[in-house]
Protein backbone atom coordinates (compact mmCIF):
# COMPACT_ATOMS: atom_id res chain seq x y z
CA UNK A 1 0.00 0.00 0.00
CA UNK A 2 2.69 2.27 0.60
CA UNK A 3 4.76 2.17 -2.70
CA UNK A 4 1.17 2.45 -4.27
CA UNK A 5 0.67 5.61 -2.15
CA UNK A 6 4.21 7.03 -2.80
CA UNK A 7 3.46 6.07 -6.40
CA UNK A 8 0.56 7.98 -7.20
CA UNK A 9 1.81 11.11 -4.88
CA UNK A 10 4.73 11.14 -7.52
CA UNK A 11 2.54 10.53 -10.46
CA UNK A 12 0.43 13.66 -9.10
CA UNK A 13 3.75 15.88 -8.95
CA UNK A 14 4.65 14.69 -12.23
CA UNK A 15 7.85 12.25 -11.34
CA UNK A 16 6.88 9.38 -12.36
CA UNK A 17 3.74 6.78 -12.57
CA UNK A 18 3.11 3.16 -10.80
CA UNK A 19 3.19 1.24 -13.86
CA UNK A 20 6.39 3.05 -14.16
CA UNK A 21 7.63 1.14 -11.18
CA UNK A 22 6.58 -2.23 -12.20
CA UNK A 23 7.99 -2.21 -15.36
CA UNK A 24 11.56 -1.41 -13.91
CA UNK A 25 11.38 -4.17 -11.41
CA UNK A 26 10.22 -6.20 -13.65
CA UNK A 27 12.82 -5.76 -16.24
CA UNK A 28 15.74 -5.42 -13.73
CA UNK A 29 14.55 -9.00 -12.10
CA UNK A 30 14.38 -10.46 -15.41
CA UNK A 31 17.52 -9.32 -16.63
CA UNK A 32 19.53 -10.29 -12.92
CA UNK A 33 18.33 -13.39 -13.27
CA UNK A 34 18.47 -15.41 -16.00
CA UNK A 35 18.42 -18.57 -14.37
CA UNK A 36 14.70 -17.86 -13.60
CA UNK A 37 13.59 -16.14 -16.08
CA UNK A 38 15.63 -16.86 -19.09
CA UNK A 39 15.15 -19.62 -22.00
CA UNK A 40 15.80 -23.40 -20.92
CA UNK A 41 19.51 -23.29 -22.03
CA UNK A 42 19.81 -20.43 -19.10
CA UNK A 43 17.85 -22.07 -16.14
CA UNK A 44 19.47 -25.69 -16.85
CA UNK A 45 23.03 -23.80 -16.24
CA UNK A 46 21.66 -22.59 -12.96
CA UNK A 47 23.48 -18.64 -11.57
CA UNK A 48 26.86 -19.51 -13.09
CA UNK A 49 29.90 -17.91 -10.89
CA UNK A 50 30.59 -14.08 -11.57
CA UNK A 51 27.35 -13.64 -13.63
CA UNK A 52 25.63 -11.30 -11.30
CA UNK A 53 28.98 -8.98 -11.33
CA UNK A 54 28.67 -9.51 -15.30
CA UNK A 55 25.13 -8.55 -15.37
CA UNK A 56 25.70 -5.44 -13.42
CA UNK A 57 28.57 -4.33 -15.65
CA UNK A 58 26.83 -4.53 -18.44
CA UNK A 59 24.07 -2.11 -17.00
CA UNK A 60 26.27 0.32 -15.80
CA UNK A 61 27.97 0.22 -19.55
CA UNK A 62 24.29 0.84 -21.05
CA UNK A 63 24.20 3.83 -18.89
CA UNK A 64 27.52 4.96 -19.74
CA UNK A 65 26.90 4.66 -23.33
CA UNK A 66 23.15 6.33 -23.04
CA UNK A 67 24.79 9.62 -21.05
CA UNK A 68 27.26 9.32 -23.86
CA UNK A 69 24.62 9.33 -26.59
CA UNK A 70 22.97 12.75 -24.95
CA UNK A 71 25.99 14.27 -25.08
CA UNK A 72 26.88 14.36 -21.07
CA UNK A 73 29.61 13.13 -18.77
CA UNK A 74 29.81 9.13 -18.47
CA UNK A 75 31.53 9.03 -15.54
CA UNK A 76 28.82 11.59 -14.27
CA UNK A 77 25.66 9.91 -13.25
CA UNK A 78 23.51 13.24 -12.41
CA UNK A 79 23.33 12.10 -8.61
CA UNK A 80 24.04 14.00 -6.00
CA UNK A 81 24.90 12.98 -2.42
CA UNK A 82 21.05 13.79 -1.53
CA UNK A 83 19.29 12.29 -4.50
CA UNK A 84 18.70 9.11 -2.85
CA UNK A 85 16.07 10.32 -0.53
CA UNK A 86 12.70 9.47 -2.37
CA UNK A 87 11.00 12.48 -3.57
CA UNK A 88 7.55 10.67 -3.36
CA UNK A 89 7.66 11.34 0.62
CA UNK A 90 5.52 13.27 2.44
CA UNK A 91 7.28 16.54 2.67
CA UNK A 92 8.23 16.91 6.25
CA UNK A 93 9.36 13.28 6.39
CA UNK A 94 11.88 14.41 3.38
CA UNK A 95 12.63 17.19 5.19
CA UNK A 96 13.99 15.10 7.84
CA UNK A 97 15.64 12.86 5.55
CA UNK A 98 17.69 15.37 3.76
CA UNK A 99 18.27 17.07 7.14
CA UNK A 100 19.34 13.75 8.70
CA UNK A 101 22.09 12.39 5.42
CA UNK A 102 23.49 15.93 5.30
CA UNK A 103 24.47 15.32 9.50
CA UNK A 104 26.27 12.23 8.76
CA UNK A 105 29.15 14.50 6.57
CA UNK A 106 29.34 17.16 9.33
CA UNK A 107 26.53 19.38 7.49
CA UNK A 108 24.89 20.09 10.74
CA UNK A 109 24.20 22.58 13.76
CA UNK A 110 25.90 20.89 17.18
CA UNK A 111 22.48 21.98 19.26
CA UNK A 112 19.42 23.29 18.93
CA UNK A 113 19.27 26.66 19.87
CA UNK A 114 21.12 28.03 16.61
CA UNK A 115 17.62 26.49 14.66
CA UNK A 116 15.50 28.74 17.28
CA UNK A 117 17.75 32.01 15.59
CA UNK A 118 17.33 30.64 12.59
CA UNK A 119 13.33 29.93 12.55
CA UNK A 120 13.00 34.06 14.00
CA UNK A 121 15.73 34.66 10.98
CA UNK A 122 13.21 32.94 8.36
CA UNK A 123 10.11 34.81 10.21
CA UNK A 124 11.86 37.83 9.47
CA UNK A 125 11.92 37.60 5.85
CA UNK A 126 8.70 35.73 5.76
CA UNK A 127 7.74 39.30 6.87
CA UNK A 128 9.80 41.03 4.33
CA UNK A 129 8.48 39.52 1.64
CA UNK A 130 4.48 39.72 3.13
CA UNK A 131 4.87 43.40 3.23
CA UNK A 132 6.07 43.10 -0.53
CA UNK A 133 3.69 41.51 -1.17
CA UNK A 134 5.83 38.74 -3.41
CA UNK A 135 4.04 35.82 -3.86
CA UNK A 136 6.88 33.61 -5.08
CA UNK A 137 9.05 35.06 -2.34
CA UNK A 138 6.01 34.12 0.34
CA UNK A 139 6.20 30.46 -0.89
CA UNK A 140 9.48 30.32 -0.40
CA UNK A 141 10.42 31.79 2.98
CA UNK A 142 7.26 29.81 4.20
CA UNK A 143 8.97 26.51 3.05
CA UNK A 144 11.95 27.68 4.54
CA UNK A 145 10.67 28.36 7.76
CA UNK A 146 9.17 24.65 8.07
CA UNK A 147 12.26 22.97 7.00
CA UNK A 148 13.82 24.93 9.82
CA UNK A 149 11.14 23.99 12.13
CA UNK A 150 11.56 20.52 10.67
CA UNK A 151 15.32 20.85 11.39
CA UNK A 152 14.51 22.08 15.22
CA UNK A 153 12.52 18.66 15.64
CA UNK A 154 14.93 16.45 14.82
CA UNK A 155 17.65 18.02 17.26
CA UNK A 156 14.79 17.69 20.00
CA UNK A 157 14.78 13.91 19.16
CA UNK A 158 10.94 14.64 17.66
CA UNK A 159 9.42 13.51 14.80
CA UNK A 160 8.26 16.37 13.01
CA UNK A 161 5.22 14.00 11.16
CA UNK A 162 4.24 12.51 14.74
CA UNK A 163 4.19 15.84 16.35
CA UNK A 164 2.25 17.77 13.58
CA UNK A 165 -0.67 14.70 14.02
CA UNK A 166 -0.67 15.14 17.79
CA UNK A 167 -1.19 19.06 17.14
CA UNK A 168 -3.73 17.95 14.74
CA UNK A 169 -5.66 15.70 16.80
CA UNK A 170 -5.80 17.90 19.52
CA UNK A 171 -7.00 20.90 17.09
CA UNK A 172 -9.83 19.20 16.13
CA UNK A 173 -11.32 17.99 19.99
CA UNK A 174 -10.81 21.41 20.93
CA UNK A 175 -12.91 22.79 18.01
CA UNK A 176 -15.34 19.51 18.67
CA UNK A 177 -15.95 21.28 22.45
CA UNK A 178 -16.83 24.43 21.05
CA UNK A 179 -19.40 23.00 18.59
CA UNK A 180 -20.95 20.95 20.92
CA UNK A 181 -20.84 24.10 23.82
CA UNK A 182 -22.35 26.38 21.08
CA UNK A 183 -24.75 23.87 20.78
CA UNK A 184 -25.46 23.52 23.95
CA UNK A 185 -26.07 27.15 24.49
CA UNK A 186 -29.02 26.91 21.60
CA UNK A 187 -26.28 28.78 18.91
CA UNK A 188 -24.13 26.84 15.84
CA UNK A 189 -20.38 27.23 14.23
CA UNK A 190 -22.88 29.73 11.78
CA UNK A 191 -24.30 31.85 14.21
CA UNK A 192 -21.15 32.10 16.82
CA UNK A 193 -18.55 34.85 16.16
CA UNK A 194 -15.18 34.57 16.81
CA UNK A 195 -15.19 35.99 20.22
CA UNK A 196 -17.52 33.53 21.42
CA UNK A 197 -15.79 31.01 19.92
CA UNK A 198 -12.15 32.18 21.42
CA UNK A 199 -13.92 32.22 24.61
CA UNK A 200 -14.84 28.26 24.18
CA UNK A 201 -11.65 27.40 22.80
CA UNK A 202 -10.14 28.51 25.88
CA UNK A 203 -12.38 26.38 27.73
CA UNK A 204 -11.52 23.55 26.07
CA UNK A 205 -7.91 23.99 26.65
CA UNK A 206 -8.12 23.80 30.65
CA UNK A 207 -10.91 20.95 30.30
CA UNK A 208 -10.23 17.73 30.59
Amino acid sequence: DRVVYHAQMAEEAGEFAFPDVVQAITTKMIRRHPHVFGDEKARNAGMAKGMWEEIKAEEKAEKRSARLARGLDPEDNGKGFLDSVPVALPALTRALKLQEKAARVGFDWSEAAPILDKIEEEIGELREALAKGDTASIKDEFGDMLFAVVNLGRHLKLDSEAALSGTNEKFRSRFHYVEQALEKSGSTLEKADLAEMEALWQEAKTAK
